[in-house]
């Protein structure tokens, strides 16, 4: 039977006060495959107060623990790999566990907080985006947090946190093709527009809504698909804003789509908000949803994802 996502929010805060204290991480030493090498307080204080609080001992996990997360590492700004811990905003990346080099972005920032909030040590693994279910299945590591949006398909096996980021999906194309003026998906029609997207996405759902597009192959990291944009094996990449904004930065040649918010309908049973997720059953996920809820690291102070985005903008390496 299909789980309300919802109610399921909504119950969160209690059942996270209920089970406090009774999550558990197992051992950090195995490592899985990994991928190819390539609000009410600004986010400065929200970090700063996180680790103040964690330094002080008054954490909201137990001791000595540690949060393993899996991460793509190579999803700018959401999170990518640098060679050294070394960040342009006076900030350390974290160094992958089970791979070369150190992963930063926005998502190795919120689960630093989290970390630090909870009083625990951080681990991060590396790993390819089609094999990233598989390393939690596994139990390489306890979460994911690499873009995931919440569904029905994926709440069947997985337990979702509140969302740590919210998004809009739009539409990427060449700067000098005749669709870089478009402002609507209908003026699509009759065009036989090419369409890719990063594979095993919820934005590859999204693809049909092209009216008269063509559907071709998708690519196993963002970079790629804009890069097929590029070559012109495709005309249209779908993906959310703020990871399109990031190839316009550092990829020539690319023009995002400007749109109204609601171009994209979102199906029926999914979001488009990033979540952490877990294994169904893991009473970690409510020690996290705690900690976020004790940062302030919740929708009702949105404006400071999109301040923390916005800082990871600035730093991310080239897509290139």
């Amino acid at each position: 039977m299909k789980k309300n996502y919802l109610k399921k929010v909504m119950a969160l805060g209690l059942t996270a006060v209920m089970t406090l204290g009774l999550g558990a991480c197992g051992s950090s030493s195995s490592t899985a495959s990994t991928a190819s090498s390539s609000g009410t307080a600004s986010t400065t204080e929200a970090t700063s107060g996180a680790s103040s609080t964690a330094a002080s001992g008054e954490s909201y996990g137990s001791k000595h623990k540690v949060l393993r997360v899996g991460i793509e590492c190579a999803y700018a700004p959401y999170n990518w790999t640098q060679e050294s811990e070394e960040v342009g905003n006076g900030d350390k990346a974290v160094k992958i566990a089970n791979n070369e080099g150190y992963a930063y972005g926005y998502d190795v920032k919120v689960a630093q907080m989290i970390a630090d909030k909870l009083g625990w040590d951080l681990e991060i693994y590396k790993s390819d985006w089609s094999a990233i279910f598989m390393g939690l299945n596994s139990g390489t590591y306890d979460c994911i947090m690499s873009g995931i949006c919440y569904s029905d398909e994926r709440d069947k096996t997985l337990d979702f946190t509140t969302p740590y980021y919210c998004r809009k999906i739009t539409a990427t194309v060449r700067a000098d093709s005749e669709f870089a003026d478009f402002t609507s998906l209908d003026q699509f029609k009759g065009k036989n527009a090419k369409v890719t997207s990063q594979m095993g996405t919820n934005f590859v759902d999204y693809k049909s809504e092209i009216p008269d597009g063509e559907s071709v192959t998708d690519y196993e990291t963002s970079g790629e698909a804009f890069q097929a944009v590029l070559n012109s094996t495709a005309d249209v990449c779908i993906l959310d804003q703020t990871t399109s904004s990031s190839a316009l930065m550092t990829m020539d040649g690319l023009k995002v789509l400007d749109l109204p918010d609601d171009a994209f309908t979102v199906p029926e049973g999914a979001s488009n908000d990033c979540c952490i997720a877990f294994k169904e059953g893991d009473p970690e996920r409510d020690e996290v949803n705690e900690a976020m809820k004790e940062i302030g690291w919740t929708t009702d102070n949105k404006s400071q994802f999109d301040d923390l985005m916005d800082e990871m903008l600035k730093y991310q390496p080239s897509q290139g």
